[in-house]
């Protein structure tokens, strides 16, 4: 289906388009935004919605007072300078807390049977957290990497 707008405008600057909108008339916006884009019109998109800007956006601008930052989800990923990772092991212990520390890992948070951590570079680390887990007799049962929202992004960029 090909969306249509008067004129057939290439370029569109649309200034919180889904502002006290319902749901279903979000998504109605939404949808309708991406129409669009396949169609490679240029949209700026001005929201606060940043779940609404991650999900429609291929290149973000970050402003506060100032823009702040530029680039692609992924790049304001990297920019963030890490990732956490989730280990999920049979039992935490302090054992299996200061062995992870002690390789020299930051923030690291317990949370039932969940190991925490923030990593730089996770193909380096992640293995190198899991030999140090073994090597206190913890057994990992799974590992999961969570990227930074663009939620988080923003706030760690806005505080800085």
């Amino acid at each position: 289906m090909r969306a249509l707008l008067i004129h057939d405008p290439k370029l569109l600057f649309l200034d919180e388009p889904t502002a006290n909108l319902d749901p279903e008339a979000s998504k109605t916006v939404r949808d309708f935004i991406l129409e669009l884009k396949k169609e490679k019109r240029t949209i700026f998109l001005n929201t606060h919605n940043l779940d609404e800007a991650q999900r429609i956006c291929d290149r973000i601008g970050i402003i506060k007072t100032k823009l702040l930052a530029v680039g692609t989800l992924d790049k304001l990923r990297e920019r963030q300078s890490g990732r956490r990772t989730i280990f999920q092991v049979d039992r935490i212990s302090e054992l299996i807390v200061a062995a992870a520390k002690k390789l020299g890992m930051k923030n690291v948070e317990v949370e039932g049977n969940k190991l925490t951590i923030d990593v730089i570079r996770p193909e380096k680390e992640n293995p190198d957290i899991v030999e140090a887990i073994l090597s206190v007799g913890g057994r990992v049962e799974s590992i999961s990497e969570v990227s930074p929202s663009l939620e988080d992004i923003y706030l760690k960029m806005a505080r800085s």
